[in-house]
């Protein structure tokens, strides 16, 4: 992994539990376990661009749950290997439940909206999985959802540069059907099999877990 990627995933994770001091506790002796994002302020309206050019909005996903990825299509390796377990465990979930399944909105958000265009976007999320979303925006759009939703991305490289790479956090969220979030998704769990290796899968079975 690249040095300042698992650099920025430190201040990333801080600044989630700090979202979540004080949050998360509401929960009665009866209720049922919550995510660990429950009460987090995470997330907030946008509109961006989807793969296909169309406008795309935060709202348009309501009542759906929303599994929500920010990476790049340019990135040398986290990205892609991220994507493939979660669209992986998300395909053999559609299989097993897929009514349950139907209930969910897999989004890609770009942290590179320079060289992501729609029609960047449309071929990459493509080679993952059909229910997959790729959205982007004017770097001005990126950089206030990036905020919004608690996502750390730095450009590397000289300015001008048309080869570069973008550091950022890794922060699959799980999000509700409203819209609140739920929980982190657990891909970087080194004790997380590959889904085609035919073992249990973290991903899968945290899909079982939380998506009724």
């Amino acid at each position: 992994m690249n040095k300042a990627r698992m650099l920025l995933t430190l201040p990333c994770l801080a600044l989630l539990a700090a979202c979540n001091m004080g949050g998360g506790g509401n929960a009665s002796s009866g209720d049922s376990v919550q995510g660990e994002l429950v009460g987090a302020r995470i997330g907030a309206p946008f509109t961006l661009t989807d793969q296909d050019g169309k406008p795309a909005r935060w709202e348009d996903y309501k009542g759906q749950y929303r599994l929500v990825y920010f990476g790049y299509t340019y990135c040398p390796d986290v990205c892609p290997v991220d994507l493939q377990r979660i669209m992986q465990a998300f395909a053999q979930f559609e299989k097993a439940a897929p009514e349950r399944a139907a209930q969910v909105q897999p989004i890609l958000i770009s942290v590179d909206p320079q060289r992501d265009t729609p029609a960047v976007l449309k071929t990459y999320v493509a080679a993952f999985h059909p229910r997959l979303v790729g959205l982007t925006g004017t770097p001005e759009q990126i950089a206030k959802v990036a905020k919004d939703f608690v996502v750390i991305y730095n450009k590397e490289g000289e300015p001008g540069m048309s080869d570069y790479l973008v550091g950022h956090s890794r922060t699959p969220y799980l999000f509700d059907p409203d819209g609140k979030p739920m929980a982190l998704v657990p891909v970087d769990d080194p004790s997380t099999p590959k889904v085609d290796e035919g073992a249990p899968d973290t991903v899968l079975a945290f899909l079982e877990k939380w998506i009724k």
